[in-house]
């Protein structure tokens, strides 16, 4: 029998026919509202005020004491990790460069991990081994006294930004000396 038919119409009561219709409406409806929120919206996601190397972002800075001793202190909040070692404190974002996954950091083996795929990254963020390719990234940082600001605007990756990777830290004297 042909789609649409009578006779197949007689099989089911006319409410169901309705219904179905009702459904298909809906869903059609649902599924272009989705994809018309998603194209806002992504277009949106590009003009957002991080700004990775240029500066141009307008949160403030935020700060944090300078740690003491050597050790890490992680701001969930800012997702931030602050680590302070041999003289030198940092500021890393949490997430693993390999696939947004939160790091840890291992105090026994005294180095950052990623618990998703095992990447594991010397105190100071340089990449040791996993299926990440480069180090953690470093947010800009500055001294003001016994305060480390963290620029939350200014995030550099090793593999793009490779010389302020390398001096997104601050010296630090050692309680020691």
């Amino acid at each position: 029998m042909a789609a649409g038919s009578d006779r197949e119409c007689e099989t089911c009561p006319l409410g169901e026919a309705v219904e179905r219709r009702e459904f298909l409406r809906d869903a059609v409806a649902r599924a272009l509202g989705a994809m018309g929120a998603v194209a806002f919206f992504s277009g949106r996601a590009e003009a957002l005020s991080v700004a990775f190397t240029s500066g141009s972002g307008s949160r403030a800075d935020k700060s944090y004491a300078l740690p003491t001793g050597d050790g890490v202190l992680v701001d969930k909040d800012e997702s931030v990790i602050i680590a302070r070692f041999g003289g030198r404190v940092w500021a890393f974002s949490l997430a693993c460069p390999h696939q947004n996954t939160a790091i840890r950091w291992d105090s026994s083996a005294t180095r950052f991990q990623c618990p998703k795929h095992k990447s594991r990254y010397r105190p100071d963020g340089t990449f040791i081994e996993g299926r990440a390719t480069r180090g953690l990234d470093r947010f800009a940082v500055r001294r003001d006294g016994g305060q480390l600001l963290v620029n939350l605007d200014l995030l550099y990756r090793e593999d793009k930004n490779h010389s302020e990777w390398s001096s997104a830290f601050v010296d630090v004297v050692s309680p020691e000396k």
